[in-house]
């Protein structure tokens, strides 16, 4: 009886030896690839694909974008959004945000100044260099973006204005939600003329002419981390990549100068 309860003693432990040895040499699972939230401007369209693509090459996270107007992006983040970065397209909605508590206040960063506009389809009959050309009769329909929502639809309602035909110019207005949209309207026809991001113009075949920036304040664009971020650290990792090595290059591609820089010829 004994030496049948030895051997079963001994089975026992050998058995558990064998578990631990399979338990430590088993390899180690890969961590699943993050997947950060990023709401950007409109205007960041084509370059944030870009950088999104060489950070998922780099990192093996992945990057969702929520493009739209700014207005609408901060009042999703107001409203609890689980939003990992948001890129405004002008400073003053990432400052209010940050005064109502909603930004970790150390992640805010420029990340370029916006340019604004004035585009054209190749094929438009109409030869307009000068925002006042905009008042001639032969243009019916010229795009904006809409002022109550997008940074880039007050730099062109400013514009109008310091050019003096702000009030004339009303009855050919066309508001498109975003710039993107906006720029969309003048692509299939819909408007003669749109008042664009240059971060588009140069992305799209097509007449465009930069407006003077001494017509608007400043787009001056930031970006930060909301207190709703899911992933902080990697959010700041990835604001990091946009304004390093990495996404500097891309940013002047498409006209986005912090000061100091020089522009893209």
């Amino acid at each position: 009886m004994k030496k049948y309860l030895r051997f079963l003693v001994l089975a026992l432990i050998s058995c558990l030896a064998a578990c631990q040895v399979s338990t430590v040499n088993t390899s180690p699972v890969a961590d699943e690839p993050i997947t950060l939230t990023v709401s950007a401007a409109a205007d960041l369209n084509y370059v944030f694909t870009e950088i999104g693509k060489l950070w998922e090459q780099e990192t093996g996270n992945q990057v969702t974008f929520n493009m739209g107007s700014t207005g609408q992006l901060a009042q999703q983040i107001e409203r609890g959004a689980p939003v990992d970065l948001f890129a405004a397209a002008n400073k003053q909605f990432i400052e209010d945000l940050d005064q109502k508590g909603l930004i970790i206040s150390e992640t805010k960063a420029l990340y370029g100044v916006g340019r604004i506009t004035l585009w054209q389809r190749e094929d438009s009959p109409f030869n307009v260099q000068d925002i006042k050309d905009l008042t001639q009769p032969q243009i019916q329909r010229v795009a904006i973006a809409n002022p109550d929502r997008a940074p880039y639809g007050v730099a062109a309602r400013e514009a109008l204005q310091s050019a003096g035909i702000w009030e004339e110019l009303q009855p050919k207005l066309v508001f498109g939600e975003n710039i993107r949209q906006t720029q969309q309207y003048a692509e299939t026809g819909n408007v003669d003329v749109a008042i664009a991001a240059l971060s588009i113009s140069v992305n799209k075949p097509g007449k465009w002419t930069l407006i003077p920036d001494d017509l608007h304040q400043p787009l001056e664009q930031m970006l930060a981390v909301p207190k709703s971020a899911r992933h902080p650290e990697l959010a700041k990792q990835f604001a990091a990549f946009i304004n390093g090595e990495q996404g500097r290059p891309l940013m002047r591609e498409y006209g986005f100068i912090l000061p100091g820089e020089e522009p893209v010829s």
